[in-house]
């Protein structure tokens, strides 16, 4: 065979047939079964040594094989599978890297749960979506983390939610998630309540910060972190989808609503309403818009708003339609500034260091 074994590599097996001999022949065809050399008839011979190889009772020699040929296009599929099949030295570089194996035979290969061969299958090259769900109802919390870190896997909002659900509070996959190019605004918020529950306890912990004083700042930065998930522009089903999520789960609060009013964010502000009082948008929408002393008071008061921060409201609803952003460096801070000094004159015995203070003042004042 042209390029693979030569009459000096058959002598030496010939002569020590030693795992090691049989090892470095198996390198040597696998290397060259790709190769556009060969002829037909060598490349059927390649094939068929391979075959005999591949059962080979040496590891060794079956390690050999496998690494060399993990990105053969042209490995037959039965082969590849033998070597997925096999103990984790052999199956491990198929299954990183080898195109060959289908759908099918992984999911196979990671429902038999073995937890090193469902790590080389999370950290594939590309991971489809069923795929995916498959290595995510393992349960196996390294493979998990290793494919959430896998920009190329397929991961669907559901599939993101279901690994959120199940292993949401392990720190390792809160990074991964944390780090993924890309996230579904649900999924971001999640993580959001989720990161900041240890935000709390590091605090208290390293700090020694009174549990209320932490719980107040864990509050602050989860605020913070939740109102700008949303770019500017973002499509209402979005603004609609996080309302929703945060109201089920407790933290669509009077702050945070107010935070992003202060911020400029109508729709948000928009949507909050809507969830909280069960009107339609739109109808919520003419109400807050409807510059007579009744509409949004009535609608602050039905979605459970407390009465004494009504003003705020107020003030910021009515700056909010009268200040555009001014499109220069750092115009969000200053529109939230000004805000914020317009809410300030409708209170006494108040310093406008920030909006934190003011959100601060607002509750205690509420309460």
């Amino acid at each position: 065979m042209i390029n693979t074994l030569g009459q000096a590599d058959v002598e030496r097996l010939m002569a020590d047939p030693s795992d090691g001999n049989r090892a470095e022949a198996a390198a040597k065809v696998a290397r060259h079964f790709d190769a556009p050399s060969l002829t037909p008839k060598e490349r059927m011979l390649a094939e068929q040594i391979v075959r005999i190889m591949v059962r080979d009772a040496a590891q060794r020699v079956r390690e050999a094989l496998a690494h060399n040929l993990k990105n053969s296009n042209s490995l037959p599929h039965d082969v590849a599978l033998i070597l997925a099949r096999d103990v984790e030295s052999v199956a491990m570089p198929i299954l990183e890297s080898s195109t060959v194996l289908t759908d099918a035979d992984l999911i196979e290969i990671v429902r038999a749960a073995n937890p090193a061969k469902q790590m080389a299958v999370a950290g594939r090259p590309q991971v489809s979506a069923v795929v995916a769900d498959t290595l995510i109802d393992s349960g196996n919390v390294k493979a998990v983390t290793r494919l959430v870190a896998n920009e190329a896997a397929e991961l669907s909002e559901r599939s993101l939610q279901t690994v959120v659900d199940r292993y949401g509070k392990e720190e390792t996959i809160q990074d991964s998630l944390v780090h993924r190019p890309a996230l579904p605004i649900t999924i971001a918020e999640r993580l959001v309540a989720t990161v900041s529950d240890n935000l709390r306890d590091y605090l208290v912990a390293n700090h020694d910060l009174p549990a209320g004083t932490a719980t107040d700042l864990l509050m602050e930065s989860r605020e913070r972190a939740t109102v700008g998930l949303l770019p500017p522009g973002a499509k209402g089903v979005d603004i609609m989808e996080l309302v929703q999520q945060m109201m089920a789960s407790g933290r669509l609060t009077p702050s945070i609503i107010l935070r992003a009013l202060c911020m400029g964010d109508l729709s948000f502000f928009e949507a909050s309403l809507s969830a909280l009082t069960k009107i339609p948008l739109v109808s919520t929408r003419m109400l807050i818009l409807d510059e007579g002393p009744l509409g949004l008071k009535a609608l602050c008061g039905k979605a459970g708003l407390p009465a004494p921060m009504f003003p705020a409201f107020r003030v910021a609803v009515d700056v909010a339609r009268q200040t555009d952003y001014d499109g220069g460096d750092k115009d969000r801070e200053r529109h939230m500034s000004r805000m914020i000094q317009r809410i300030l004159t409708q209170y006494e015995d108040m310093e406008p260091d920030n909006l934190d203070y003011l959100l601060r003042k607002l509750n205690q004042i509420a309460a």
